[in-house]
């Protein structure tokens, strides 16, 4: 109890491990859940039927599992889930699920999310990413590992956001975004692979040059969309190990986009 600030209200029913600590003001409803190491700061509300795993740091003024911003939503029973060693910066807000959907939001771990980040109900974001100040997800949206949101960056509902991805400042998305690729600019383009995203991360020259012949197929060849994933599944069979998986993994993206890609 010593690292619980007197002033903080916690539910007698919330489960938090003794090594959580929580400062000044902040406030834990009776369904919530927070693993060993997390440290929530102060004026942070964390409500809903919320899990919060390790090691994460929530900055002040956060507000985590609160109702969707959905008028469809009537108090049904949905979650909220984060992982571990999250960094969630001050003033994100991260709403519970619909039953509409999968009735959970989730967010993986080791993410870095700053200031004023809204993630909305029903999104489901994978580990490793980062989010800029302001970035802001309408509901339903699904992000892969290692994407990054750039300051302000808005996408529409039911958007996917591929592996290594990398999306630029002010965007303003309303289709998805394949594995691999930068997206920038108004209105939003796409502007070749996140080549400094994936060296840093350890891709290979092999894995790189595959996906350049990739990128090429999808928007330099003229082909329909179609006619592209014909051409990458032939450009996939001559490779093998890494690269092939690489390719798989675009041609497995675009086998289920939902509302078109940026092209």
């Amino acid at each position: 109890m010593a690292l619980i600030h007197p002033t903080a209200i916690i539910d007698a029913k919330a489960e938090l491990d003794p090594s959580v600590e929580v400062g000044p003001y902040s406030v834990i409803g009776p369904r919530v859940r927070i693993g060993a190491g997390t440290r929530i700061a102060s004026h942070v509300v964390v409500e809903g039927d919320t899990t919060i795993g390790r090691d994460n740091v929530i900055y002040q003024f956060c507000s985590l599992g609160g109702a969707p911003q959905d008028k469809k939503y009537r108090g049904e029973p949905t979650r909220l889930e984060i992982g571990d060693r999250n960094t969630i910066r001050e003033y994100c807000s991260l709403n519970l699920g619909t039953v509409q959907d999968a009735g959970v939001t989730r967010l993986g771990n080791d993410n870095w999310i700053l200031a004023y980040v809204h993630i909305a109900h029903d999104c489901q974001v994978g580990s490793n990413t980062i989010f800029s100040n302001n970035a802001t997800l309408a509901g339903h949206v699904h992000v892969g590992d290692w994407v990054i949101m750039s300051g302000f960056a808005a996408v529409h509902q039911f958007c996917k956001i591929g592996d290594h991805a990398f999306v630029g400042m002010n965007a303003s998305l309303s289709q998805d975004v394949p594995p691999f690729i930068l997206a920038a600019g108004t209105p939003i383009a796409p502007r070749g692979l996140n080549i400094e995203g994936l060296k840093r991360r350890g891709f290979g020259a092999d894995e790189i040059a595959a996906l350049r012949r990739a990128y090429k197929l999808i928007y330099k060849s003229g082909l329909t969309l179609d006619e592209a994933r014909a051409a990458l599944a032939q450009e996939e069979s001559g490779l093998d190990g890494n690269p092939a998986g690489r390719l798989r993994n675009l041609r497995a993206f675009l086998d289920n986009a939902s509302r078109g890609i940026v092209r």
